[in-house]
C-alpha cells in the first residue's frame, strides 16, 4: 500500500472510530459523565505510556517536560480537552447526539475565528461568508430550541481553544496525549476516589464486563488519535479537512436513525445552513490549496470527542 493510500485509510479509520462514539459511551452506563471521563484519563495515560515504551519515544516526553512554557500550555490543553470529553459524554448519554454532531460541524469555522482573534490571521472573503452563514444557522437553531444550542457551542469552543493550545507548542501526538492526561491524572483519580467512597462508583460494582469497558476507554481515546497523526503525515491537509466531516455525519445519522432523536423542519433548516457554510468554506480551501498558496486555511485538528 502506497503512502497516500495508507494516509487516506488511516484518516478514514480515525474519523469513523470517532463517529461511532455515540454508540460506545452509552455502553459505559450506569457510570456517569465524571466517572467515564476520569477513567478515560487514567486508562489513556496507561495505554499511551505502554505505546511510548514499545516505540522507545520517552525522550520526546522528557524533552517536553524540560520546557516550563510547554508544560503550562499542555496543562491548559488538558483542562480544555477534559471539559470537551465531559460535555460530549453528557450530550450523548442524555439523548442529545444530534446537537453534539452540530458542535463538530461548526468546529472548523470556530477554529477559523480563533485564528483571527488569537493569531491575527487574515481570512479570505469566502471564509468570512462561511462564518456569517454559520452565524445565521446558530440563530435559526436558537429560535427553534428557544435557547442557544449550548452543547454544540461548548464543544466547538472547547475544542477550538484546545487547538489553539496545540498550535502554541510542538509536541507529537502520543507524547502530547501522555502529558495532557498525566497533568489531569491526579484530579481524575480524586474524582474516582470520592465517587467510590460515596458508593457511587461503578467500576467494581457492575461486574467484570463493565470494568473492562471502562478500561477500554484508554484504547478508544488513543487509537483514533494515532491514526489521525499517521494520516496527517501522509496526505494533504485539504484531504484531511474533507475527511473530518465523516465524524459529525456519522454522529448525526446515529442520533436520527439509531436513537430516533427528532429532526423538525426548523432544526433541519439550521443544519442545512451549516452545511452550506461548510460547503463554501471547503470549496474556498480546496481552490486555495490548488493554487499553491502558502496562506492556507488553518490546519484541521482531530475531532476528539
Amino acid at each position: 500500500m502506497d503512502e497516500r493510500r495508507l494516509g487516506v485509510v488511516s484518516g478514514l479509520g480515525a474519523y469513523a472510530l470517532w463517529g461511532m462514539f455515540p454508540l460506545y459511551f452509552p455502553l459505559l452506563e450506569p457510570a456517569g459523565g465524571l466517572e467515564i471521563v476520569a477513567h478515560r484519563v487514567l486508562w489513556s495515560l496507561l495505554f499511551v505510556g505502554l505505546l511510548l515504551t514499545v516505540a522507545r519515544r520517552w525522550g520526546l516526553v522528557r524533552a517536553a517536560t524540560r520546557d516550563r512554557r510547554t508544560l503550562l500550555v499542555l496543562a491548559g490543553a488538558a483542562v480544555l480537552i477534559a471539559a470537551n470529553w465531559l460535555i460530549f459524554v453528557y450530550g450523548v448519554n442524555s439523548g442529545q447526539v444530534v446537537e453534539t454532531s452540530l458542535g463538530y460541524f461548526i468546529n472548523p469555522l470556530v477554529s477559523v475565528l480563533l485564528g483571527v482573534v488569537v493569531f491575527t490571521e487574515r481570512l479570505r472573503p469566502l471564509q468570512w461568508v462561511a462564518v456569517a452563514i454559520a452565524a445565521v444557522a446558530v440563530l435559526v437553531l436558537t429560535v427553534d430550541h428557544g435557547r442557544p444550542p449550548w452543547i454544540a457551542l461548548s464543544l466547538a469552543a472547547s475544542f477550538g481553544l484546545y487547538g489553539v493550545m496545540k498550535k502554541l507548542v510542538s509536541v507529537e501526538a502520543a507524547p502530547g496525549l501522555f502529558l495532557e492526561t498525566a497533568l489531569v491524572a491526579v484530579p481524575a483519580a480524586g474524582v474516582l476516589a470520592v465517587l467510590h467512597a460515596g458508593g457511587e462508583g461503578t467500576f467494581a460494582a457492575e461486574g467484570a464486563g463493565h470494568a473492562l469497558l471502562l478500561m477500554s476507554a484508554g484504547v478508544a481515546t488513543a487509537v483514533p488519535l494515532l491514526l489521525f497523526a499517521a494520516a496527517a503525515r501522509r496526505i494533504p491537509l485539504s484531504t484531511v479537512g474533507l475527511l473530518q466531516y465523516l465524524t459529525p455525519l456519522m454522529q448525526l445519522a446515529i442520533g436520527v436513525f439509531v436513537y430516533d432523536e427528532p429532526m423538525p423542519p426548523a432544526r433541519l433548516a439550521g443544519f442545512v445552513i451549516v452545511w452550506l457554510a461548510l460547503a463554501v468554506f471547503t470549496a474556498d480551501g480546496l481552490r486555495h490549496a490548488r493554487a499553491g498558496s502558502r496562506h492556507a486555511s488553518p490546519e484541521p485538528l482531530p475531532v476528539t470527542p
